[in-house]
């Protein structure tokens, strides 16, 4: 029979949602990097700013819970990134910008930053 510690198995859930962050922004720099190759006006696109805007949409909203367990300031500049690349992506996907490598750029930078 396994028996864990509460602790146990807190680390591993914060350990296991990182990894899950870290493969989230994975695949949207994929994809994003794909479709900066193919086109904006490519289905690559469309998939990839769709995938995008998910995945920040989905963490902005975390960030903004009040249980979130990061330090304030840090969730707080963490939103406004998340509210740039959504911003960005979107008028990637207006068709107002090709700004594709700012937002591989600034997931990259992100995702290398999750510990």
């Amino acid at each position: 029979m396994y028996q864990f510690s509460y602790a146990d198995i807190q680390t591993d859930s914060v350990a296991d949602a990182k990894d899950r962050e870290r493969q989230l922004l994975t695949r949207s720099i994929d994809l994003l990097t794909t479709a900066s190759s193919v086109g904006v006006d490519s289905m690559e696109a469309i998939e990839a700013l769709h995938f995008t805007n998910r995945v920040w949409t989905s963490f902005v909203e975390d960030l903004g819970n009040p249980e979130n367990a990061l330090p304030k300031e840090l969730r707080a500049n963490l939103i406004s990134i998340g509210l740039w690349l959504l911003r960005e992506a979107e008028e990637v996907r207006q068709g107002r910008s090709d700004n594709f490598e700012g937002l591989i750029e600034v997931s990259q930078i992100i995702r290398d930053g999750i510990q």
